[in-house]
């Protein structure tokens, strides 16, 4: 299953591909690591952000969307633009599911890594959209255990 892991920050959304086959992770390779929009207020910007996330999804065969959620109140409150963006993921044709930090925090403790960003190939930016979709496709697997 391929799953495409979201960080959304500011007027930016940073992007991890994580693949899981036959018990093991990889990170796929993505032409971008993050889409940013100039103008978020602007409806075309945010259509124009839509449009080239779906053909991300599907030139990468994106499975199901799992993105860092935000809190909507107090110091640490995600910008206007970053809700929009969720909104405008939310609304493809594809699972689109929220984590926030204490549930990814629990689900990578069941199964850390020990293999540090920089050897996985990607870049220091990535590690909460990374940390995202780890924790989803940890989710999936555990589930599915439990379910038997």
């Amino acid at each position: 299953m391929r799953i495409c892991g979201v960080e959304l920050k500011g007027a930016e959304a940073i992007i991890c591909l994580l693949d899981y086959e036959r018990g093991a992770f990889s990170v796929a390779n993505c032409r971008q690591r993050q889409l940013s929009v100039s103008q978020p207020a602007a409806t075309e910007a945010i259509r124009g952000f839509q449009f080239t996330f779906n053909k991300l999804i599907e030139d990468y065969n994106i499975e199901q969307i799992v993105i860092l959620e935000r809190m909507q109140k107090g110091k640490f409150a995600g910008s206007a633009a970053s809700f929009k963006f969720e909104a405008a993921l939310q609304l493809l044709d594809l699972p689109v599911s929220l984590l926030n930090s204490t549930q990814i925090k629990e689900l990578i403790k069941r199964n850390p890594l020990d293999v540090s960003i920089d050897d996985l190939g990607l870049k220091k930016f990535q590690q909460g959209a990374f940390n995202v979709a780890y924790a989803e496709q940890n989710r999936i697997i555990y589930q599915s255990d439990s379910a038997e």
